[in-house]
């Protein structure tokens, strides 16, 4: 089947790559000169896991192409799958422009049918402001299309996996037309395929991913309670796991959830709310308790330090999470200006995504980055974790501790045993693992 994606932001990039890696021919459209130069080289201009090989395999192979010109994109298919950004104002409103201009130029162009796909996370009943626009534009009002919902499940760091292996996909459809179109897509797929109307199918990304944003900060909320009364939030996050109905997954307590998804995902889902007169009050305060975890872990710090100013800490780990070089909405973004703030001397160090941070935060007197984490340790008065990065879990630690001015380690992720960093002489900080003896 032939196919044009709109958009080489991650969603679309990975749509494309995917779609073509199972045999259709595919057109990757974005409109940024630079970008579709790197990518006509088999360039990828983020980190993913395995993207980069199955560009340059597809590109090879002629089952993907990749243009600037919209309107080419749009006579090479009928299917088109919209990915196009929807940035967030500071209400939670999402910024529909670039969607309503790919629907705009579909309709000023098509003659025949076209079946327009919105990808991109946008906010429930899109599709009927995508079908406005297209009614409105359409030079021949008898040419057939429709509009359908197909939204991403994707996680940075394993979204091949997750594209090519889905828990499950969900498709909002209007007519028996589009449907088969999407029958012969999906083809092959071993996975639950859930059909509905466009509406649900917008509802269920925002609702999935809030209740993981959710699950995340009653786990970090517990951890808080097992620090005041000895226990281990590991351990009880184990025992919830267990449990068919809960789950182990998203129980990991720390620093809190960050990214380009659920931060934005959960405001989306609030506003819509709001705008539907429905109280999400309990959201509000998964987001509450999500701001707070910066603050619980600067008083980790400041507590083993006491004064900050002066001191040489390290960073370890400034993306959002593993395997990406993405720090939107990183914890890193917001606890470095408060280190610097407090008159720390920082060296940072991440496997991937120092670039990136590196041009929001340039190298100065207090500000250095390292090559690697030993280097980043040197003559450290504590080591701050930050992102739970393979490579961290894997080092000579009592190489770090011998590097080091003070064996102090201040962990946002939990990805040392207590015991084992105790043997080894540090002293060791963490999330909700019983940092305190019970009360007598």
């Amino acid at each position: 089947m032939r196919i044009t994606v709109v958009g080489a932001g991650y969603v679309g990039l990975t749509t494309a790559v995917c779609f073509a890696h199972l045999g259709h021919e595919v057109l990757l459209v974005e409109k940024i000169p630079l970008k579709v130069d790197m990518l006509r080289r088999g360039e990828v201009p983020i980190y993913e896991p395995g993207m980069e090989e199955m560009l340059r395999e597809n590109l090879k192979a002629g089952r993907l192409g990749v243009t600037s010109s919209l309107e080419e994109g749009i006579q090479f298919s009928d299917v088109i799958f919209i990915c196009v950004g929807t940035p967030q104002s500071e209400d939670g409103s999402a910024d529909l422009s670039q969607v309503e201009e790919v629907a705009r130029e579909t309709a000023k162009l098509m003659t025949s049918y076209k079946l327009l796909v919105e990808k991109s996370t946008v906010p429930v009943n899109t599709h009927k402001l995508i079908k406005r626009t297209v009614e409105r534009y359409l030079k021949k009002k008898d040419v057939p299309y429709d509009v359908a919902s197909n939204p991403e499940f994707l996680r940075e760091g394993s979204a091949i996996r997750d594209f090519l292996y889905p828990d499950r996909i969900v498709i909002g459809v209007e007519s028996e037309r589009a449907r088969k179109i999407f029958e012969e897509l999906y083809a092959g797929f071993n996975c639950p395929i859930i059909y509905t109307d466009p509406a649900t199918a917008e509802l269920i990304k925002h609702a999935s991913n809030s209740f993981l944003a959710m699950k995340i900060s009653y786990i970090n909320m517990v951890a808080d309670l097992c620090e005041k009364v000895g226990a281990d939030i590991k351990l009880v996050a184990d025992g919830m796991g267990f449990d068919k109905r809960i789950g182990r997954e998203f129980l990991n307590a720390g620093l809190g959830w960050g990214g380009s998804c659920f931060p934005k995902d959960v405001r989306a889902f609030i506003k819509m709310a709001e705008d539907n007169g429905v109280d999400f009050g309990l959201l509000r305060e998964v987001e509450k308790i999500n701001r707070r975890r910066i603050e619980r872990f600067m008083e980790k710090v400041r507590s083993s330090l006491w004064s900050l100013k002066g001191k040489k800490l390290a960073v370890w780990g400034l993306s959002f999470k593993p395997n990406t070089d993405d720090i939107r909405e990183a914890v890193s973004t917001k606890l470095v200006p408060l280190l610097l703030k407090e008159g720390a001397r920082l060296v940072l160090y991440d496997p991937k995504a120092m670039e990136n941070f590196r041009r929001v935060f340039p190298e100065g007197d207090d500000l250095k980055y390292a090559p690697d984490p030993y280097t980043a340790v040197e003559g450290a008065s504590a080591l701050l974790i930050l992102t739970e990065w393979e490579e961290f879990q894997h080092v000579d630690l009592l190489r770090v501790k011998e590097l080091m001015e003070l064996p102090i380690v201040v962990d946002g992720r939990n990805i040392y045993e207590p015991s084992v960093m105790k043997q080894l002489g540090f002293e060791y900080h963490c999330m909700g693992r019983g940092v305190k003896e019970p009360p007598a």
